[in-house]
């Protein structure tokens, strides 16, 4: 008679089916391939399963005092981070993100490192809450899920669901503001402290001028506000931002995309290709660049049950799921870029990269349509920057730019253009007119000189039907004023703008 598995086994496997698409979507923004993503995500998920084990011996190895340690895949989001350090120092660097490169230089990964009461008080609140009011709070914020998944997956009564998320934010809350009051700060911000957890409360309550002005310079007190405010739409980043530190945004667009996907938005037979659904060209494309990421994540998952453990077809099924499919980019080369610009991500890749861009070609019709629903990585490529003189001529496309966040010294926007002809491969191009400069982007590769910046199109959504719509997004910095990007073109003709 065969052996059967052990219970450790069992676990190990039921946390692979639910968190591996999570790990590799994190680990491909980190990475410039989708070979260097599986290989990344392996690595990180072995590390996490060590922590995972650990903490269930209830104790913190050398300390004797028992641990507390963040939700299943927070936890293993982490270990990514990690794990890229680790590549960093180990002289690996080139398989990584130049622009995560350069943040794990930075004061701010520092902090995710650092003395405890200096880390990020989202990742503390978040330690402070029970194992399962964690979980609850992480699966419906950051991963997008709905309740009635959610109580299915954490043995929950789905009518009382709501009612324990909206307790669970409000523990969340208070474990944040008593963590941002034992925070080390200056006097002013102490004198803050206060006023700040008063305004924080109320949806309708107003920010006097003089808080507005100091959470618009102190990046500590604003990290609080966003923890405190549980209306408004703001806790999905804050808890992104202080857990994951680095791509947290792009990762919350990724897996909310992944998620409507689950749930039956963008599949082909429920587009309709002459309205220029996104839904309609979004499925066909994810079919076909499905194989080559899953590909190279099978083989990563093979390796994996070979050290880890015996996953079977759970782990080839989960390596199939759609959020985990891009076509892989080009490594950049050992050395530091000399400037920032973008990343790759989700289910497939993200995060823009920095590349200089290449004027795409054209071809004839009979393209495939739009982008897919959720958020890929950028392909990293040469290609020479965009002229910023548009032809002449009436224009053939036009623009929506939607502003989807803003915080003190940043911002989240979406692009979406619609064409009047098929495209085989596209270039985006804009102005900033106050200074704003790109840090991430996704669905597209990303290069900027001065205020000009340019989109160029990934390898799977390159292709776009004759009235279909092209799609990407970013983030990006800005100070003083943050006005809507102007001379708008694609291919070098001008856009109109909705």
């Amino acid at each position: 008679m065969p052996d059967l598995p052990s219970p450790q086994d069992a676990t190990e496997a039921a946390l692979f089916s639910e968190c591996w698409d999570a790990v590799l979507s994190y680990a491909d923004l980190c990475t410039a391939g989708s070979t260097a993503a599986a290989e990344l995500a392996r690595e990180a998920f072995t590390m996490g399963i060590g922590e995972l084990r650990a903490a269930e011996t209830g104790t913190v190895r050398g300390t004797g005092r028992r641990s507390t340690r963040l939700p299943r895949i927070p936890l293993l989001l982490s270990a990514v981070r990690t794990t890229a350090a680790a590549w960093e120092e180990a002289g690996q660097g080139h398989k990584l993100d130049p622009d995560l490169r350069l943040w794990l230089h930075s004061d701010q990964a520092a902090r995710y490192t650092g003395p405890p009461l200096r880390r990020p008080v989202a990742v503390r609140g978040l330690r402070d809450l029970q194992q399962a009011d964690a979980e609850l709070l992480w699966l419906a914020e950051a991963e997008a899920l709905p309740l009635p998944l959610i109580a299915r997956r954490l043995g929950l009564d789905p009518d009382t669901a709501a009612d324990e998320l909206a307790q669970v934010g409000r523990l969340f809350r208070d474990r944040c503001h008593r963590n941002h009051l034992d925070s080390p700060m200056d006097a002013e911000c102490r004198s803050y402290a206060r006023l700040l957890d008063a305004v924080t409360r109320s949806p309708a309550a107003d920010t006097p001028g003089d808080l507005s002005r100091h959470l618009a310079t102190c990046h500590q007190c604003a990290e609080a506000a966003a923890c405190l405010r549980l209306h408004g739409g703001g806790l999905p980043g804050a808890l992104a931002g202080g857990v994951i530190g680095w791509g947290g945004l792009a990762y919350l667009e990724r897996r909310r995309r992944a998620a409507e996907v689950r749930l039956g938005a963008g599949r082909p037979d429920r587009a309709d290709a002459d309205t220029g659904d996104p839904a309609d060209g979004n499925g066909r494309t994810r079919v076909a660049r499905h194989g080559l990421l899953a590909a190279a994540a099978l083989v990563s998952l093979l390796a994996l049950a070979v050290s880890l453990m015996p996953f079977g077809d759970s782990a080839a099924e989960s390596a199939a799921r759609p959020d985990t499919d891009r076509s892989p980019a080009t490594d950049p080369g050992p050395s530091l870029p000399p400037a920032p610009t973008v990343p790759p991500d989700d289910a497939t890749p993200d995060t823009p990269r920095p590349t200089a861009e290449r004027t795409p070609d054209r071809k004839d019709p009979g393209a495939d349509p739009d982008s897919d629903p959720e958020p890929q990585g950028t392909s990293s490529g040469t290609a020479a920057p965009e002229t910023t003189a548009a032809r002449s001529g009436p224009a053939t496309c036009r623009v929506d730019y939607d502003l989807v966040n803003q915080w003190p010294d940043g911002f989240q926007a979406d692009v979406t253009v619609t064409t009047r002809h098929p495209l085989d491969s596209w270039s985006v191009g804009f102005t900033f007119g106050d200074g704003q400069r790109i840090t991430q982007m996704w669905d597209a590769s990303a290069s900027q000189d001065g205020p000009r910046v340019t989109a160029t199109a990934a390898d799977y959504n390159k292709t776009v039907a004759a009235g279909g719509k092209l799609t990407f997004g970013f983030t990006a910095s800005w100070a003083g004023r943050n006005s809507p990007p102007t001379d708008v073109t694609l291919d070098g003709h001008t856009c109109a703008s909705r």
